[in-house]
């Protein structure tokens, strides 16, 4: 994924009512050297389950190959 696909990305979520989707705690982006590395943190796995199924096909739609998800349970955030 480019930084134009990434922005884009959001914008066609904003557009859906999905920039600040229910349930989402936390947003992270990144750039790498081979792509970007995105990390949300969920308020429920149901909330993730229900927001993938408006990210899958804007991420289609924008030419991005939809990752496998790698979940994991959050022991602790601290955001100051």
């Amino acid at each position: 994924m480019t930084a134009a696909q990434y922005d884009q990305v959001i914008a066609d979520l904003e557009e859906k009512g999905m920039g600040k989707p229910n349930g989402r705690l936390y947003h992270h982006a990144a750039a790498k050297p081979d792509g970007w590395f995105v990390m949300d943190v969920w308020q429920a796995p149901a909330d993730l389950e229900a927001f993938a199924t408006v990210l899958m096909p804007v991420l289609v739609k924008n030419g991005v190959t939809p990752p496998e998800p790698q979940i994991y349970r959050t022991h602790k955030v601290i955001t100051s």
